[in-house]
């Protein structure tokens, strides 16, 4: 094999790996064990781990700890929808084709848009993609983003156009934690921009006027993308396309998929149907058979399997159609006025949380700004040394800002949603009190 392909021995397969980096030695593994004393051995061990449920989190930071009902693991699990694998074949695939074709119809319903696609990867790459579709129908140099946008997503962004000639500028915030808007409307007029991009709930969990800021992008002949973190907040803020985008991407993970260790999850894509050619992603259309029977097909794939690969509109293969199923499971349960009331109790007890640890002696709110179910605060010490002593009362007292924002050493992003009891957010704002006084 070595001699077909031209090397000399199997290591030069890897000489491109630093030496250093290389196992030079065997892995310090254990003897092997028959089968049923390695079943043993790992449920002893299973005995002595500590699982989220024996904590209180109030974690967010795009990850968010939702309640997932019961019936979605029932009904994902079930054999025919046990693959991730394209539904290329109609006659054999209505069941999927259908169940996709209902999740593109809520995504579209909830973004206030007229089409949506069958899902992306996740909430960032579906905002990579909404960049490169409106870079190729504005076809300018200059993109804007928010730094209110998850930083990780930023960097997605990044590195998805780092090889293709576009100038990415960023614009600030200001005092109540919104996009800085003469900042915005300086950009623009700058240098000829193909799109400005957004998130509501910012990264610090502050609602945007995402009206005002479409109108500022508009004007300058720039296409505007929101971005939603947590789709819950959709339940009671106004939708994207109500608001003047002309692209609505975000992440999907808060309908009913758990937090998996951060992944797999689903990208949430909605567009006006004036961009349908350009719409990245896959496309499930309502259609009739030769009997007049209403059927499901796969529609307008301008993809790289279809087409040559450099007149694609995405070279993202993998379908998320699993995930997109818990998602439409997880809506149809709730219905329109299940969102509605999940929305508002995520914003009533991030309100309570935000008065009871505004109270504790030193703390400040870092933005004005109205919030959903996340708000940042500054602690009058090093948030590392406090998350650690919370930690130690097992709570997990949020996100360090510090890690994304070096500016806000002092700021930590705190996130509440149903999950959390009236209970524990009075022991965060009673440990938090007794750890900085």
């Amino acid at each position: 094999m070595c001699q077909t392909i031209g090397v000399d021995k199997p290591s030069d397969l890897f000489r491109s790996i630093p030496n250093p980096l290389r196992l030079k030695e065997p892995l310090p593994l254990p003897k092997a064990m028959p089968e049923q004393e390695l079943i043993s051995h790992l449920k002893s061990l299973s005995r002595s781990n500590e699982t989220v449920d024996h904590y209180s989190s109030f974690l967010g930071a795009g990850a968010y700890h939702h309640y997932v009902p019961v019936a979605v693991g029932a009904l994902v699990s079930r054999g025919e929808f046990a693959t991730s694998y394209t539904p290329y074949q109609p006659e054999l695939s209505q069941g999927t084709l259908q169940a996709i074709f209902e999740f593109q119809t809520m995504v579209a319903s909830l973004m206030g848009m007229e089409i949506a696609n069958a899902s992306n990867y996740d909430g960032s790459t579906a905002l990579a993609e909404a960049v490169l579709m409106a870079s190729r129908l504005q076809k300018k140099k200059r993109i804007i983003l928010s730094r209110g946008i998850h930083p990780e997503y930023r960097r997605v962004v990044r590195t998805t156009l780092q090889n293709l000639g576009k100038e990415i500028v960023e614009v600030d915030w200001e005092s109540s934690g919104r996009v800085r808007q003469e900042q915005l409307e300086q950009l623009l007029k700058e240098a000829p921009t193909s799109v400005f991009c957004a998130q509501s709930p910012n990264f610090f969990g502050v609602v945007e006027d995402l009206t005002s800021l479409s109108s500022a992008t508009h004007a300058q002949g720039a296409l505007f993308v929101s971005v939603t973190g947590d789709p819950i907040s959709l339940g009671i803020l106004a939708s994207p396309g109500s608001c003047g985008a002309d692209i609505a991407v975000g992440e999907g993970q808060s309908f009913g998929n758990f937090l998996n260790y951060g992944g797999p999850y689903v990208g949430l894509f909605a567009t006006k149907k004036e961009f349908l050619r350009q719409m990245p992603g896959r496309l499930v259309g309502e259609t009739l058979d030769a009997r007049g029977q209403r059927g499901f097909v796969l529609t307008f794939n301008t993809r790289e399997q279809h087409i040559r690969r450099e007149k694609a509109t995405s070279n993202i293969c993998t379908n998320q159609s699993l995930c997109a199923l818990a998602s439409s499971i997880y809506l149809s349960l709730l219905g329109p006025e299940g969102l509605k009331r999940l929305a508002k109790m995520n914003l009533a007890k991030a309100q309570y949380a935000k008065k009871q640890i505004l109270q504790v002696p030193g703390v400040k709110a870092l933005f004005a700004g109205e919030c959903f179910n996340e708000f940042a605060v500054a602690l009058p010490q090093a948030v590392g040394e406090v998350l650690g002593r919370l930690q130690e009362k097992r709570i997990f007292g949020g996100v360090a800002l510090s890690r994304f924002y070096p500016e806000l050493k002092n700021g930590l992003l705190i996130c509440v949603t149903e999950m959390n009891t009236k209970d524990e957010i009075d022991l965060l704002a009673e440990e938090l009190k007794r750890i900085v006084t």
